[in-house]
Formats: C-alpha cells, structure tokens, sequence
C-alpha cells in the first residue's frame, strides 16, 4: 500500500511540474550564472542565442521549448595593475671609526 501511494505521489508531482512549463532564458540563465560562480569561476560570459547559431563557447542550457540556447565563455581576467617600482637603494655610507694610534 505504500509503494502505491507513494507511486501516486511522485505521478502527482511531475504533473504539477510539467504544469508550471518551461523555465524563461533569463531565469535559467540567472539560475546558471550562481551555479558558475559558486564554483569560483569570476570572469565568464552567459549568452542566449538562437539554436542554430554558431557561437563561441561550451552550451550550457537550451530554454524556449528547445529553440535557444545558453552558452557560457570563460574569458581572461583583466590584467592586473603592475606594481609601482620601488625607489633605487640609496648606498649607505659605512659608520666611522676611529683608527687606533
């Protein structure tokens, strides 16, 4: 009895979400640029293009009933500012001694 009722359970839910319909571009699109960065990545692009559009990069999601698709472009970090350069080492003068007599 318990498998049945569990049966219709898990029948029940997946009704509920085929209902609500597919996800929007920008929706999926935002769920998978937090996913990105929760993995450390800081400098990647996310675009939405067209199915049958060429484009740069790995395909991450598809949205639209299957007729876009999301790509993510890991791009290079800006570069960094180069540090200043140190002031030239002045020579010190070595401490006078005396001479012994």
């Amino acid at each position: 009895m318990k498998i049945v009722a569990s049966v219709v359970i898990l029948a029940f839910a997946s009704v509920l979400a085929y209902a609500q319909g597919p996800k929007s571009c920008e929706e999926l699109k935002s769920e998978i640029a937090k996913k990105v960065e929760a993995n450390g990545a800081k400098t990647y692009t996310l675009e939405i293009v067209a199915k049958d559009k060429e484009a740069e990069g790995k395909q991450v999601g598809s949205c639209e009933n299957g007729t876009k698709k999301i790509m993510y472009l890991r791009t290079s970090p800006p570069p960094a500012a180069a540090p200043a350069p140190k002031p030239a080492a002045q020579p010190t003068k070595p401490a006078h001694t005396p001479k012994k007599p």
